[in-house]
């Protein structure tokens, strides 16, 4: 079954003075229509005190709810999705597990990652990062607007039908050049929760991407 697929997906992150709830409240107050839900440093009980109301956020406003890892709270929330960062993750086995329903995404970070996602069911794929970025530790080198021309070249050859989500430290300044390389669409998560204006800072990109 092929999945609903934004083309602007929205992340929060840690945040001092702004609470995960009130990224995805303000992003969803702003348009946002897919809420990527990221905390790899709380515990599950933690984790559902953010989750359970951000799913009633995004209830309310008709956004989908992805959280990244944590598959074990499918079932205690209102999740939608999940989305694996790890590159061997195996996919097909976890939406065997999950169901149908759930739409399942992972990130890659070579062509060879996403040929390997794609051909275990993947519904999205997260490459990059497109520069550096300030909200995953990583020493990998950023792909820049050559490294996603490569891929979508390699797409187009061996890829079946899975919408490429650029990630990685992205700017409004570089929407365009991203997207005339073929991809679907972008992931913003600092760019937009630590402007000066969030709301409008998610109106920027999302006006760029239509």
């Amino acid at each position: 079954m092929k999945k609903y697929i934004e083309k602007l997906q929205f992340i929060t992150h840690d945040i001092p003075g702004l609470s995960h709830i009130d990224q995805a409240r303000i992003a969803c107050e702003a348009g946002a229509k897919w809420i990527q839900y990221r905390c790899l440093t709380k515990n599950d009980q933690e984790l559902l005190a953010d989750i359970i109301p951000i799913a009633e956020i995004c209830d309310d406003w008709g956004a989908t709810l992805i959280v990244t890892e944590h598959i074990h709270l499918s079932k205690l929330a209102d999740i939608q999705g999940f989305h694996l960062e790890d590159t061997h993750a195996p996919i097909d086995a976890i939406k065997e597990q999950l169901g149908e329903e759930f739409t399942v995404g992972g990130t890659a970070h070579t062509a060879a990652d996403a040929v390997r996602l794609a051909l275990a069911g993947a519904d999205y794929i997260g490459y990059g990062p497109f520069k550096t970025s300030t909200t995953k530790l990583t020493d990998l080198a950023p792909l820049g607007t050559a490294g996603f021309s490569i891929l979508m070249e390699e797409a187009n050859t061996h890829l079946p039908d899975v919408p490429i989500i650029a990630v990685g430290g992205i700017t409004a300044a570089d929407i365009a050049a991203l997207m005339d390389t073929g991809i679907f669409g972008i992931a913003a998560s600092s760019a937009i929760n630590q402007a000066e204006d969030m709301g409008e800072a998610y109106r920027e990109f999302y006006a760029l991407l239509r």
